[in-house]
């Protein structure tokens, strides 16, 4: 199967580095990801973590719409349970209307933090209410010239659709449990599959999708999925980022649960080698193989790369130059 190839970019925060600086190399991967000739650049958005610099990805994904000219600039993902949907599809019909329809919108129910508290969206938004904000948002960027809600969590009369979609927007949805992907293939939507599961678990995950949308009347086999991967070229490679990674992947210990309860702890070596032993890693022929097994496996062939486990501006906008070589000429 032949797959195109995105970057993925966290912009996370290494140890010595600055917010300033990890947010401008950010910008600057996606410049070269245009400059290279690849498919497009999805960004991540975190909360109070350095594991992700990006609080919003649609801010993000504006800067960097009004920088390039030809690839797509999508969110991997957007947190619905910490944004109102209205307000997010608004700004989701903004980038996509003024960038010519080079934007992608990516959405993720995200997880049990004290983001919830934060923003003062509460714990049910996260356990119960996903389904219903992303019906609402869908309803928005349906091409619908007026919207109302009568749900649980959002009641309002009906308004006008301003600026209204031209066409229906598509949406991807983050998923890594089933409940998840029912909810998207319920509605026919795409998932954005994560770097952290392997092969086997994905193409699960993608069968229990098809029985559920083809159960509600979609065509699985015309739904764009997407998934993430870790991604490394050159001599030293694996070397590499079993040394750097786990600099990164520390940020994710500082997610704070609303109950105040521990969040797990992993090994950061172990979960360095799994990601490894997941990911396209290794010579350029091997990174090659690795991502058409993948492929293969699953039937995605919308493929986004995490570049930066190098984590230096000049050593991962040499990753992105040797897999823009491998891959894409």
């Amino acid at each position: 199967m032949t797959a195109d190839h995105h970057l993925f970019l966290l912009a996370g925060r290494f140890p010595g580095v600055s917010d300033a600086e990890t947010l401008a190399s950010a910008v600057s991967y996606a410049l070269a990801a245009e400059r290279l000739g690849f498919a497009g650049v999805w960004l991540a958005e975190h909360h109070f973590i350095s594991y992700g610099t990006c609080p919003s990805a649609t801010a993000l994904a504006g800067n960097l719409l009004g920088a390039t000219r030809r690839i797509r600039v999508g969110t991997a993902a957007c947190v619905l349970s910490n944004r109102h949907p209205v307000a997010l599809a608004e700004e989701a019909v903004l980038l996509d209307e003024l960038s010519g329809g080079r934007f992608a919108l990516g959405v993720a129910r995200g997880g049990p933090w004290v983001d919830l508290e934060v923003f003062g969206t509460g714990l049910d938004r996260f356990t119960t209410g996903f389904p219903e904000a992303l019906d609402l948002l869908l309803r928005w960027l349906s091409g619908a010239p007026r919207v109302g809600a009568g749900g649980p969590v959002f009641r309002f009369r009906p308004v006008a659709v301003v600026p209204r979609p031209r066409r229906p927007m598509p949406v991807w949805v983050a998923a890594t449990s089933p409940s998840t992907v029912e909810t998207a293939a319920a509605r026919g939507l795409p998932l954005l599959l994560g770097m952290h599961a392997t092969d086997a678990e994905h193409a699960d995950l993608l069968a229990r999708y098809r029985r559920v949308a083809a159960a509600h009347g979609h065509d699985p086999a015309a739904v764009p999925h997407a998934s993430a991967h870790l991604a490394q070229v050159g001599d030293g490679a694996t070397e590499l980022v079993r040394e750097r990674l786990p600099a990164l992947l520390a940020g994710t210990r500082e997610y704070v649960r609303l109950d105040g309860s521990e969040p797990a702890q992993r090994d950061l070596t172990a979960y360095t080698a799994h990601l490894l032993d997941v990911g396209a890693v290794g010579h350029a022929r091997e990174v090659r193989r690795r991502l058409a097994d993948s492929a293969a496996a699953t039937g995605v062939r919308h493929q986004l790369l995490m570049v930066e486990a190098a984590g230096t501006r000049p050593e991962v906008t040499a990753n992105i130059e040797a897999l823009a070589a491998a891959l894409l000429h």
